[in-house]
């Protein structure tokens, strides 16, 4: 298709004033390669430029804000999902004894027989370990134990109330904090440290292992 020498010239002055070919293209009703071969090898001011420029971020970002809207549509999706999963499984006492079991395999103490052992910074991992622990088993409050790895611009004392919030652990159970070295590089905000629970029973730590072994092998055997 031809166009006017007056059609060019307007789309060359447009461009001078900072107009991306995608706006010119969709603003004078043309192809973007028409509009591309006019505006081949043209000098732009340092304004055009700059509005160029601003163009592109804010593109950017609209692109940022396009995926964003996406994902957070997608793990609603997931998370409503999740809920109705769980709705229909039955949470029994031997399930959250396998829940524990699994638990202590990846977060605990693999290689004591004396106690159930359990290290971890994340406050809703420990608190739903605790509650599964506590709804699956007797516990004696008496026999739980806990120290907490801080650093040293750690406040020590706020730490041992936030641990204690979570935990439900008086704070006469918990044992001398451990310092652990830090490089000074990186101060993590919020980080409220690493919490070692433990509880001493020698019977449950033992049932805790059969459970995760036992467990490993039927999974495994199923793929054989």
């Amino acid at each position: 298709m031809s166009y006017s020498i007056e059609k060019k010239n307007e789309v060359l002055n447009l461009r001078a004033k900072g107009l991306s070919i995608k706006e010119l293209a969709q603003g004078m009703g043309m192809s973007k390669a028409t509009i591309s071969a006019w505006v081949k090898g043209m000098v732009l001011d340092e304004h055009a430029q700059q509005r160029l420029k601003q163009r592109r971020i804010l593109g950017h970002y609209r692109t940022i804000e396009t995926k964003r809207k996406k994902r957070d549509l997608l793990l609603k999706s997931y998370d409503e999902s999740a809920h109705k999963t769980l709705a229909h499984i039955n949470t029994t006492k031997d399930l959250k004894k396998l829940f524990c079991s699994i638990f202590f395999w990846t977060e605990g103490g693999k290689h004591t027989d004396t106690h159930v052992y359990f290290m971890n910074s994340d406050p809703v991992m420990v608190e739903t370990f605790l509650k599964l622990f506590r709804s699956a088993f007797e516990i004696d409050l008496q026999k739980m134990r806990a120290l907490i790895h801080i650093h040293e611009y750690h406040d020590e004392a706020e730490v041992k109330e936030f641990w204690v919030s979570k935990t439900g652990i008086p704070l006469s159970q918990f044992t001398k904090s451990y310092l652990k070295p830090h490089t000074r590089i990186r101060i993590r905000e919020g980080y409220k440290g690493c919490i070692n629970v433990r509880y001493y029973d020698s019977r449950i730590a033992l049932e805790l292992r059969s459970l995760y072994n036992a467990f490993a092998e039927d999974i495994i055997s199923l793929g054989a």
